[in-house]
This record gives structure tokens, sequence and C-alpha cells, in this order.
């Protein structure tokens, strides 16, 4: 059996689990991830606990602007249980 391809879901949860977040244009600059909320609601989904941080800003016109950085929070229950035989 081959290698299983590795998703752009697997490539934001390893991204959240090695950074203190992941940003809309960390996504795209790193990963080339264009919808990153879709990800996240993936995420969500399978059970982990993710948390939205608004950050205020401003851009390089000096405008106010917001954005949200990702956070994960708490894996799901099913990912702490060990196996043992």
């Amino acid at each position: 059996m081959g290698k299983r391809k590795i998703t752009q879901v697997d490539r934001v949860l390893r991204h959240l689990n090695d950074n203190r977040g992941i940003t809309t244009w960390e996504a795209i600059k790193e990963y080339g991830i264009t919808r990153l909320s879709a990800k996240i609601f993936d995420l969500r989904k399978m059970g982990y606990d993710i948390e939205n941080e608004w950050v205020y800003a401003r851009n390089r016109y000096g405008e106010p602007v917001r954005y949200v950085r990702y956070r994960l929070i708490k894996e799901p229950w099913y990912k702490k249980i060990r196996f043992f035989m």
C-alpha cells in the first residue's frame, strides 16, 4: 500500500499544532490554501476545538483592519485514547 496523500486539512492541523495559530494570509503564503475557513470548519466537524481570535491592526495605508487568527484549543477526545495490546 502507498502512503496517504497529505491533505490541506492535514497541513492546517500540523501548522496549528506547531505554531500559535494561523491566519488566512499565512495559509495562502505557506500552503496555497485560499479557503482556510472551510478547512477550519472541517476540523471542527472532526471534533477539534478551535478558537477565533480577532486581531486589530493597520494596513499599509494606515487604515484600521481586522482579521481572524485561528488557534487550536483542544484535540478531540478520541485522539487521546491509547490502545494497549
